[in-house]
């Protein structure tokens, strides 16, 4: 269901989309690689996480990637990559309000929320980071 509402979604945007899943317990012993509907479709090997494989594609290809994820741990590491990272709560947020018929199941992004913590400055001012992802959820 998620490949074909993201087809749907290339189809009318255009973006090049990869999506990575978690074969590290029942995956085969190679990466397995696949194109479906234009979308790139990657299973991770046998004992190895997608974490792992998303934090090697961001490193090697380098080039501005906007990556789906509420791991902070991948949030990080794109950040310092020089990719964006984009909340799953907020990419469905941004998807549903311009095509609402095709993702409109419910999520609910409770469990990824933190607390800010304090920051210095002007605090109507968006910071580097926030302007980032602002750009980059209207791009969607």
């Amino acid at each position: 269901m998620l490949i074909d509402s993201l087809i749907e979604y290339r189809k009318k945007k255009g973006h090049d989309i990869t999506v990575v899943f978690d074969g590290w317990k029942t995956g085969e012993t190679n990466e397995s690689h696949s194109i479906v509907g234009r979308i790139r479709v990657i299973y991770s090997r046998l004992g190895e996480k997608a974490d792992s494989v998303i934090k090697r594609i961001i490193s090697s290809e380098r080039r501005e990637w906007i990556v789906v994820t509420s791991d902070r741990d991948i949030t990080s590491h794109a950040w310092a990559s020089g990719s964006i990272p984009i909340s799953t709560g907020d990419f469905l947020k941004a998807i549903e309000r311009r095509y609402p018929s095709d993702f409109n199941e419910e999520y609910d992004d409770d469990d990824n929320k933190c607390i800010d913590p304090q920051r210095k400055g002007n605090p109507r001012k968006l910071s580097k980071k926030e302007k980032a992802i602002k750009r980059t959820l209207s791009k969607l």
